[in-house]
Order: C-alpha cells, then sequence, then structure tokens
C-alpha cells in the first residue's frame, strides 16, 4: 500500500486497518518493465524493474516529504540506472543497479533525495598500469611479478563476484629442514637456504654469500669505564673501620671480564698530638676487603700531620657477576691520640673502575 492520508477525526474501516498492518510487513509492490518516472503514491512501496535491456528510473522534485522512502529492486538482466530528473540524488556508491540487486531512497527534503544502493567497495572494472595488462569489467588481466607474467584466467566480471584462482610461478628453494634456518637471494631471481650456525657463531659475509664463521679471539679491552670522586672532610677517632665516601658503583658486561681499580685516596691527615699515631685504608667490594692500602703501625711520619698525604692503589679484581657492584674504600685510626682524617681541606679522592673483557 503507497503512502495513505487522513484528516482529522477521520474513523478508519476495518480493511484499512488491515492494510496499514500488512502494509508493515509487506510493501506493496509496483512491478514495472520499462523505464519509469516515479510518482507521489510511490512513497513507502518497492518498484521492481524487469527487463533484459537498459532501463532507468527517473526522480522528480516536489512528490515527496522529507523523510518518506522507498525502495527499487532490480530483477532483469538490464541494468537500471537510478536518474536525477528535476531532484537531486546523492550517493556514496553506484546508481546503477545489476541484476538482483537492491536500495532505498531516502528523501531529506521534497527535492533532495540519498540513493543508498550497491555496495560502494564494488570493483566494477580494472584499469591497466604498471605491470599489469589488460582491463575492463571482464576477460584477462596480466600482472608482471618479479619479471614473471602470472596471469589471472577466467571470468573477470566483478559485478558477479567470480575470480577463479591465479596461476602464479612461485620461486623454488631447499627445504627449510631445521629451526633456524635462514632464507637468502641469490641475485638472479632465486631463493637459497643457509643452515643455522653453531652456537657463539656469527653471521658474516664470505664471497658476497651470508655465511656463519666462529669470530676470532679477542685482546683484552675496555668495555667500559666508571669513575666518581669525594671531596668531603671525614674524620674518626675510632680503630674501627668507616666509610671514606669514596665510592663507585659499576655493571659488568660479562661475567668473565676483569675490574680495574684506579685509586688516590687524598688528605689522609692525624692530629698532631698523635705523633704515634698511623691511619689505616682498604679497599673494599660489595663490603669485603679484597685490598689493603696502608696497614697499622705505618705511615707515622710527621708529614702527614702537617701536610696530610696522598696514596695511590692500582687493583685488578674478578667479581666473576654482571650485577651492579659497589667498590669503596674506608679508613681507620690505628694507634695514638686523637683523629684520622681523609680529604682533609677538601682534598679530592678519586677511583675510577675499567671493565677490561677477555
Amino acid at each position: 500500500m503507497s503512502k495513505q492520508t487522513y484528516t482529522t477525526g477521520q474513523v478508519l474501516t476495518s480493511a484499512q486497518m488491515t492494510q496499514l498492518q500488512a502494509n508493515d510487513y509487506n510493501q506493496t509492490v509496483s512491478a514495472k518493465v520499462a523505464s519509469y518516472t516515479l510518482v507521489a503514491s510511490d512513497a513507502g512501496t518497492r518498484i521492481t524493474m524487469s527487463n533484459a535491456s537498459a532501463t532507468t528510473i527517473t526522480v522528480n522534485t516536489s512528490l515527496f516529504t522529507a523523510g518518506d522512502t522507498l525502495i527499487i529492486t532490480n530483477i532483469g538482466a538490464g541494468v537500471c540506472t537510478i536518474t536525477a530528473g528535476t531532484a537531486t540524488v546523492s550517493t556514496g556508491g553506484s546508481l546503477a543497479l545489476a541484476q538482483y540487486d537492491s536500495g532505498t531512497l531516502y528523501f531529506t527534503s521534497t527535492g533532495v533525495s540519498i540513493w543508498n544502493g550497491v555496495n560502494p567497495g564494488d570493483i566494477t572494472g580494472v584499469t591497466a598500469s604498471t605491470g599489469l595488462s589488460g582491463g575492463g569489467t571482464s576477460g584477462t588481466v596480466s600482472l608482471a611479478i618479479d619479471s614473471t607474467v602470472a596471469t589471472l584466467t577466467g571470468t573477470q566480471t566483478l559485478t558477479n563476484k567470480t575470480l577463479t584462482s591465479p596461476a602464479l610461478t612461485t620461486p623454488t628453494i631447499s627445504t627449510l629442514t631445521t629451526n633456524g634456518d635462514l632464507v637468502y637471494g641469490t641475485g638472479s631471481g632465486a631463493l637459497s637456504r643457509l643452515g643455522i650456525g653453531s652456537t657463539s657463531q656469527v653471521l658474516t659475509v664470505a664471497s658476497g654469500v651470508p655465511s656463519w664463521a666462529t669470530p676470532a679471539t679477542s685482546t683484552q679491552k675496555v668495555i667500559q669505564v666508571v669513575s666518581a670522586s669525594y671531596a668531603t672532610s671525614t674524620s674518626s677517632s675510632s680503630a674501627s673501620y668507616i666509610d671514606t665516601g669514596l665510592t663507585a658503583t659499576i655493571t659488568p658486561t660479562l661475567n668473565t671480564s676483569k675490574i680495574l681499580v684506579l685509586l688516590a685516596q687524598n688528605g689522609a691527615y692525624k692530629d698532631t698530638g698523635a705523633t704515634t699515631g698511623a691511619i689505616g685504608l682498604k679497599l673494599l667490594r660489595a663490603g669485603s676487603d679484597i685490598a689493603q692500602i696502608t696497614t697499622n703501625g705505618l705511615y707515622t711520619d710527621t708529614n702527614m700531620m702537617l701536610y696530610g698525604s696522598s696514596y695511590a692503589l692500582t687493583y685488578l679484581d674478578a667479581p666473576a657477576t654482571t650485577s651492579a657492584t659497589i667498590y669503596k674504600t674506608q679508613f681507620q685510626r690505628t694507634s695514638g691520640l686523637g683523629n684520622a682524617t681523609v680529604q682533609i681541606t677538601s682534598s679530592v679522592s678519586t677511583i675510577t673502575l675499567l671493565e677490561i673483557g677477555a
């Protein structure tokens, strides 16, 4: 049933109510066999077109109101094209309906409509370009891939959604037999297999071809350098060792690396009244003693009391770890009276850590 108009106070008959209810489930169908111009009574109905040749359905203005819709279905072999007459017809796809395609015409005003037809992503033709020959909506399309022509055979009418499997020439390579095998190009359009290498081997190139090789034994080398300094005067009257404040942390890259420690502990001083006293100094790694710099009973000369003394140490350590490792120095007053001090008058003590690779 087409769109109906009723007046205020009108009482609908049972037949009219039945028609309205039926139209909710089954729209009135208007079958056409020739080109057709829409009329006002077509609002809310379905128009079918059945013709073996091409036809048109024309849309004019001042026939429909905003919100009116109608459905158009083409059941004929000929293409049916929705055509703007005096009205505007906008679409994101195609206005042409192939056989068995349908669409909806929706009016936003009396003279403007939107056509929701076939999928705007459908491919209706092929245009030849680089490496591609053929075209149109059917026939054979040839595509050049790496100088080898792969022919897509069979029906190419994409509006019918039919496309036979392409016959492609695929390069052949040796069977990949082992987890980790690699494939590389030979430069002549073919591929070749490179079997996985052995543990610790590295990928290299020999005579222009990739290959695995055992790296040459390297000489010792410096992998990284860490340096720190401290210049705050620190004193103690205790015979127990305490931190001088000088510390540095290094994270070895390899657990086989050595750590070369270069140490300059400066400004070691004892009170002038401690004529028989001495200062003990030592180097620690991760809280454990690894080297003694001075020991009890040494360095009792009076020059220490007047000017302060400096002590240097070079020590090659083997921490056997890849974790962050702290190196530091500690000191004590070994005997005599008064205080022992390091970094006196802001003397700068330094520590440098060098990771040496095997």
